[in-house]
């Protein structure tokens, strides 16, 4: 068998949402009445051109119908309809048009039946109708349900077929029972017919027909021919019967001759369409030769028929017997002319009728399986571990990159299209405990299914060893086949399609077969190389060159067998991923591995005992492998002559590698459908094998160079291999890696925050296929081909027929690979590279940002051996757009990373802009670029100077990276465009740029200078942006620089390096200050970090006190003005911040010599109206500032350190009042405060009553406020007195300043502090007055007076306390005699007895101290006799006297006046005949 194509599956067909509908019918519970469930699959085309709706039967899910509904013209859906049974479902379905009621919203009729022998017929809508459905039970009106068995009196259903309106259906006995379902109802006499073999005149005469029974019905078909419908069927007993089922006649009866019946099994039948010209009907028969035996075969028998009123069949003899050995026999499509064969292992062609019965022959094409295991390391060679040894021979290479290397080319391989598959990969991550719905899967995109599948395989991290990390991978790969091969077996054939081709229906796929290429038919073997040689050189010795190629293999096969097929997969992804390592070096280590073999360095002892073994068998392999080789070298020169001849025929071999040029024709644009997924799948599986072909023999060719010494080669052969083959194999393999990128590498969705590119993804110009797809981007199955095909206009031509043929689908894939490399016209100059930046370009059009890098790395990593990177840079513009391109796709996907790999991309974007403005023409070709990229279009004259040019860039770069936000790169080009300005300037002076530069070179530093100034800031490094204002010539620019420098380190919290020496001044400091006062000025005034705080600081370190005490002062006038009208807790803040304010600019005037201690008042107010820069302070503070101002007048000239001192007191008094809910406020008055004592006194805070007492007056006005303080403190103790507390409130006491700041976290515990305060309450008043009596006497000694007359003219019947009636007391002194005394004396208190009517303790305090004049000792007698010794208030006493004669008289008590005016009277005659005796005695003395 000759392979001549393989299968190519329908990118997407894989991942269908299923829309599931039940069918309302309860399970019937009975036996087994129709054929078992088994996995089955079939089609019907339905319409011209066709379309095809596809069903599914499986064997593990037995109750479910699958339908889909495929057009060539129209992309795969991404729905289909699941039908869901009661009862398991017979392998049979079938789908036709509804001809009985044309133009219905039900177009198609389905036929079902279950196992428990009830039919269905359905009335199709259209599937995509199903989707809107809010209902999940298929509508009763829309089908008819029949039990069959009713209708059937013995037997059972072993065949079923249908057509329009009819089901036939036949038993284990042999008949054959039609039913008219769909056409007539069941009651209505004809629905039941049965296909008898009675004769027309046995049953004229009332007779049976003595025939033989027949076998039980094998197999039931329908075929059309020629108007009528033909019912083939065919009976266990190899009996073939043919019926027209309109005449319900039977028209041919024959049986088969098939050698191996008896005994034999019969399985399945085929009828294809009638051959015209021979006027055949083909019929193939597929049997065993017996129960055992596992080989199967299919007769193909020819059937002739004539035309005429009445048909005329008779079987011919075998036309063909086809052994099956290798795989069973799945399904089989046979034409009129031909028949095709889906074996287990592969698809079989065979034409039926030869004119020469030697020409037979097999076509064979292979299965996706082949395919899959090849991608995933599953053939029989065990290259797998052979991936594992070459990645480690890589090592000094790829360095801590090797791990991920191996990840890499797993997942690529894993996620290549026509390998990746939901349900698949859904299976195999359930072996790891992994569970996702099908929702969960669908919604995932490439990049998320790679997170999925890493954090299965890598699950305990990148750090572990590179084995343990492969040997994972090799695990999860066995598993994934394991579970494709299960879940995606194939089912059955699609009907043979109008364009000669065939399609393949798997378990969750579709799939189609393309014709294979040259190469590969010659490297499968398939094509003789005779026939290759004749097409592909000039020679005419073509015996000798045939027999030169066919050793050429065989030394490639030999090397290739050294390292399996992992070489190809390491080049590949190492071309891809690390464009810096060339293939040169790759090569290198691989032929050193082919000296030295396998190095197990780096490799752990426990990984594998398989790989352990195979090292001591490597070598002995490389020692026969290195001896056999050359000898084969040696005879391959002897054969043909010379090396020369040899690198000939290689050159010739090499021809066939190029892709074609084709020159296209501009067309419309390719719509996405069926056609061009086959396109895109071919194309990567032609340049997967070309690919891998190039490197083989690039490795040969490799291998001779490094052997030529020993292989006699001369160094002019050695020279053409390494300049003129090397190359051109190297171009030809950059061409194919292109090419196969392109058609297997996913493309990526738009980034969530890529506004731009999704705001263009709209298209809202475009038509509904062009935006469809744009949706699709980010699946596994939405390749960047389809992103290059559907943005060409070339290749609609040949993609419309109904479904592609093998043939069409190469040749069209050699147009889209021609146009990929070559471009629209196939023009060979500097294709490679320009063509290269076009697809660059439409990648980045769709946002495929990456995809585009990694192509420009390669397509720049092949020119870098192409040229020298001077020359390159001078031959060709295009260099330099490759690197602009680069430069822009790695600043796209910088914007979304971060760490070291956004630095990185950063860096390497940096690195291509420069190289990109270096090039020669560099000018001319970025202008030429489309503005459709989404990047700004550079507009700069082509007559400007480099350096002009260099400026010119440098800026639109700069404003490049700041779109990005990422100020590194743009600081960087600010930098280089600095550098360009006087040399570009000095360029225009000289007559070269013309007009081009229309600024100064002020103009132009000062705008550069500012950028590097805003980047840096946006860094915040802010010493470079400091040094970026001070570079600034442009002084209006610096001027707003520094403004913005200001901002900034305000918002950060970062004033403070203005201030502790770390910027140079250079004479901005007084700038430095006018903007932070401006600032200041302008700013709310309870902001956090304000302003008038760091001017202070600002102001303390240089040692400007009066400025900084200024600056703070400035501050707390701002905010007793402006938070006047603020709420409590602002009015918290603001008091504490004022105290705070004013105790810093008081400590700061101290600092100054006592001359100079004073500062100036702060002006009244800030014109706003002429502002040059607009306020940003907020409206209601400006205009409740400018409303306290304007009632507020200007009191001092000046303010030293004593009115600073009163406003810190004042604002004490206010901060205190607050807490306690009393509202008051300083107005600056410097008046002496007398209602704000008052408030103080009511409120209990006596300290700061006293305080304000103490610093406002002095002499007697303090004596006379005293008084009126203690007055009102006398007052609160009385209770009868008029507003006297009985039940005290909560009383703050002092509480002076407080340290806590505006930005501390405790301010809403402020209103809590009165809870924490002693309350005073009945008595506690006494204890007040008391202490602060005893406090404040020694200011003013009548303080006591003032107490006990409040309290007596309060209530004259009070008690007075005793601790008061002590003060007026004293302390009594041997040489004290009478009541005499300082201004407190106990005659002031018995005069206040006697003047409010208290008689008796004004008698008793009286009696009391002449009782003590009387009683005095011996020792002071002396003493008391001196004049003017002794005092008492005689006229008080005389006072007391009368009001006690009064009240004895006139008051009812008279009887304890009297007692007390007899005391009284005694006493005085007592202490007058003292007093005579001691005047007496004071008189002789005198005289003596």
């Amino acid at each position: 068998m000759r392979l001549v194509g393989t299968e190519v599956p329908v990118l997407g067909s894989d991942s269908v949402i299923w829309i599931e509908l039940s069918v309302p019918t309860a399970p019937t519970g009975r036996d087994a009445f129709a054929p078992l469930p088994e996995d089955y699959a079939s089609c019907s085309a339905l319409a011209d051109p066709p379309s095809y709706l596809i069903w599914r039967i499986h064997k593990a899910s037995p109750h479910a119908l699958e339908l889909l509904h495929i057009s060539p013209q129209q992309e795969f859906p991404r729905t289909g309809l699941r039908i869901l049974f009661s009862d398991a479902l017979s392998p049979f379905a079938f789908v036709c048009p509804n001809e009985s009621n044309l133009g219905s919203r039900s177009p198609y009729l389905l036929y079902a039946m279950t196992v428990s022998g009830v039919a269905f017929m359905f009335q199709l809508r259209h599937i995509s109708s199903y989707t809107s459905s809010s209902s999940s039970i298929f509508p009763a009106s829309d089908f008819v349900e029949l039990d069959v068995r009713t209708f059937l009196s013995r037997g059972r259903i072993t065949s079923i077929a249908a057509t329009s309106g009819c089901l036939l259906v036949g038993t284990d006995d042999g008949s054959l029972v039609s039913l008219k379902l769909g056409s007539l109802l069941p009651t209505v006499p004809g629905f039941l017919h049965e296909l008898r073999d009675d004769s027309g005149i046995g049953r004229l005469l009332g007779f049976m027909s003595r025939v033989k029974p027949a076998g039980g019905v094998q197999d039931l078909v329908m075929q059309d021919m020629h108007g009528k419908k033909l019912v083939f069927a065919l009976h266990a007993d190899g009996l073939l019967r043919v019926w027209d089922l309109f005449l319900n006649s039977r028209i041919l009866s024959h049986t088969l001759n098939i050698p191996s019946l008896p005994g034999g099994m019969l399985k399945k039948m085929w009828v294809g369409d009638a051959n015209n010209e021979m006027n055949v009907i083909p019929l193939a028969i597929l049997y065993r030769n017996s129960m055992e035996d596992t080989m199967e075969t299919i007769d193909v028998f020819g059937i002739h028929f004539g035309i005429g009123e009445r048909s005329i069949l008779s079987v011919k003899t075998l036309i063909q017997n086809i052994h099956i050995e290798e795989g069973g026999c799945i399904d089989t499509q046979l034409s009129s002319d031909d028949i095709w064969i889906l074996k287990e292992n592969g698809l079989v062609y065979r034409s039926l009728f030869h004119a020469n019965t030697d020409e037979e022959e097999e076509l064979g094409y292979t299965l996706q399986e082949e395919f899959v295991a090849d991608q995933l390391f599953q053939s029989p060679e065990r290259f797998s571990d052979d991936l594992l040894w070459i990645t480690c021979s890589l090592l000094p290479l790829v360095k801590d990159n090797a791990v991920p290397l191996l990840s890499s080319i797993f997942l690529d391989r894993l996620l290549h299209p026509g390998v990746f598959n939901d349900s698949v990969l859904r299976a195999t991550m359930m072996d790891y405990n992994r569970c996702l719905t099908d929702s969960e899967l669908e919604s995932l995109t490439i990049d998320g299914v790679k997170k999925e599948i890493l954090l299965l395989v890598e699950y305990e991290g990148v750090n572990e060893a590179m084995q343990t990390t492969f040997y994972r991978w090799k695990n999860f790969c066995n598993r994934y086949f394991h579970y494709w091969c299960k879940n995606n077996a194939p089912l059955g054939l699609l009907p043979q399609l109008p364009d000669g081709g065939v399609g393949l229906v798997r378990k969750s796929s579709i799939s189609f077969f393309r014709s294979l290429e040259e190469i590969e038919l010659l490297v499968t073997g398939s094509d003789e190389i005779n026939d290759i040689v004749r097409f592909s050189f000039s020679s005419s010795d073509n015996g000798v060159e045939s027999e030169v190629l066919a050793e050429i293999f065989g030394c490639m096969n030999s090397i290739g067998q050294q390292f399996g097929k992992a070489a190809s997969a390491v080049l590949y992804e190492v071309l891809v991923t690390m464009p810096s390592i060339t293939s040169d070096e790759i090569f290198s280590s691989l032929l050193k591995t082919l000296q030295t073999g396998y190095s197990a360095k780096g490799v752990s002892a426990n990984v594998s005992d398989v790989a352990w073994e195979k090292d001591p068998i490597d070598h002995k392999s490389l020692r026969r492998f290195s001896t056999d080789i050359l000898l084969t070298l040696r005879q391959l020169s002897n054969k043909a002559s010379s090396w020369g001849k040899v690198l000939e025929v290689v050159e010739g071999y090499l021809k066939l590698f190029v892709p074609h040029k084709v020159v296209q024709k501009m067309d419309d644009q390719v719509s996405l459908n069926i056609c061009t997924s086959i396109v895109v799948q071919a194309t990567s599986q032609i340049a997967k094998m070309m690919f891998e072909s190039a490197s083989d023999i690039l490795l040969f060719l490799s291998y001779l160079v490094h052997l030529s010494g020993q292989i006699n080669m001369s160094q002019d052969d050695v020279s053409r291999i390494r300049l003129e083959l090397v190359p051109m194999i190297q171009e030809i393999i950059a061409e194919w890696l292109i090419i196969h990128f392109f058609a297997a590498t996913p493309s990526e969705s738009y980034a969530v925050e890529d506004f731009s590119s999704q705001l263009s993804s709209l298209k809202i110009d475009s038509n509904s296929d062009r935006r469809s797809w744009d949706e699709k981007l980010g699946r596994s199955d939405f390749v960047l081909a389809f992103i290059l095909l559907l943005s060409s206009h070339s290749f609609s031509e040949g993609l419309d027929m109904s479904l592609l043929d093998p043939q069409v689908v190469t040749s069209t894939v050699r147009r889209f690979t021609s146009w990929i490399i070559w471009g629209l016209n196939g023009d060979d100059s500097s294709a490679f590279l320009s063509h290269s930046t076009e697809l660059a370009l439409i990648l980045i059009r769709h946002g495929q940002y990456k995809a585009a890098e990694l192509l420009l790395s390669m397509v720049e990593a092949h020119s870098r051996k192409e040229y020298s990177s001077a020359s390159l840079q001078n031959a060709s513009s295009d260099w330099c757009v490759v690197h602009h391109l680069l430069g822009c796709c790695l600043l796209h996907q910088a914007h979304a990373l971060h760490g070291f790999m956004k630095e990185r991309k950063i860096s390497d974007a940096v690195r291509c802009f420069f190289r990109a403005s270096s090039g020669k023409d560099a000018a001319r070709a970025l202008q030429k670029l489309s503005p459709e990229t989404g990047l700004p279009p550079l507009r700069f004259p082509d007559c400007a100077s480099p350096a002009a040019w260099k400026l010119h860039y440098y800026q639109w770069v700069m404003q490049i990276f700041e779109q990005h936000n990422i100020s590194e790169g743009a600081s960087q080009f600010s930098f280089a465009a600095l550098e360009q300005v006087d040399e570009a300037l000095n360029q225009r002076i000289d007559g070269y740029d013309g007009d081009t530069l229309n600024e100064s070179a002020t103009a132009i530093s000062g705008r550069l200078w500012a950028n590097v100034f805003k980047f840096t800031l946006d860094l915040n490094n802010f010493y470079d942006a400091y040094c970026a204002i001070i570079s600034n010539p442009d002084e209006e620019s610096k001027h707003i620089c520094l403004r913005r420098f200001i901002n900034v380190l305000f918002e950060h919290g970062a004033l403070k390096i203005l201030s502790n020496g770390q910027l140079p001044s250079i004479g901005l400091m007084e700038k430095v200050e006018q903007e932070l006062f401006w600032k200041a000025e302008r700013s709310d005034i309870l902001m956090k970090q304000n302003p008038y705080k760091f001017l202070y600081s600002f102001e303390m370190h240089r040692h400007n006190w009066r400025k900084a005490a200024s600056y703070l002062y400035r501050y707390t006038a701002r905010l007793r003005t402006e938070t006047s009208l603020r709420d409590n807790q602002q009015s918290f803040l603001s008091l504490q911040e004022r105290l705070n304010g004013l105790s810093a600019a008081i400590n700061a005037l101290h600092l100054v010599r006592p001359a100079h201690a004073w500062i100036e008042p702060p002006p009244e107010d800030i014109s706003l109206q002429h502002e040059p820069y607009p306020s940003k302070k907020p409206r209601k503070a400006v205009e409740s500032q400018a409303a306290a101002k304007s009632i507020q007048p200007q009191y001092y000239s000046y303010l030293d350190i004593e009115k600073l001192e009163r406003e810190f007191v004042m604002t004490s008094a206010e901060y205190l009042l607050s807490l306690s809910n009393v509202k008051w406020s300083y107005s600056g008055s410097p008046a002496a405060p007398s209602e704000l004592v008052d408030i103080l006194v009511q409120t209990n805070l006596y300290d700061m009553a006293f305080t304000v007492l103490l610093k406002f007056w002095k002499n007697s006005g303090l004596k006379r406020e005293l008084e009126r303080v203690f007055s009102a403190m006398s007052l609160k103790c009385c209770p009868n007195a008029v507003g006297s507390p009985v039940t005290g409130k909560d009383f703050k006491r002092q509480g002076l300043l407080l340290t806590s700041t505006i930005n501390e976290a405790a301010v809403p515990g402020l209103s809590d502090m009165g809870s924490r305060n002693p309350q005073y309450t009945g008595n506690s008043h006494w204890e007040i007055l008391e202490l602060y009596l005893g406090r404040y006497k020694d200011f003013h000694a009548r303080l006591p007076v003032v107490v006990a007359e409040t309290l007596l003219r309060t209530d004259s019947q009070i008690e007075l306390p005793l601790w008061l009636v002590r003060m007026f007391k004293g302390n009594r002194k041997d040489t004290s005699w009478g009541m005499a005394g300082h201004e407190l004396n106990p005659a002031s208190l018995f005069q206040l007895f006697v003047d409010y009517g208290r008689y008796t303790e004004a008698t008793h305090l009286l009696l009391e101290y002449i009782e003590s004049f009387a009683s005095v000792r011996p020792a002071h007698l002396i003493h008391r006799k001196r004049p003017s010794a002794v005092w008492f208030p005689y006229t008080t006493v005389e006072r007391l006297w009368c009001h006690l004669e009064q009240l004895t008289r006139s008051d009812e008590m008279a009887g304890r006046w009297q007692k007390l005016q007899k005391l009284l009277h005694a006493a005085l005659l007592s202490h007058l005949k003292q007093l005579k005796v001691d005047s007496e005695d004071a008189l002789s003395s005198a005289v003596n």
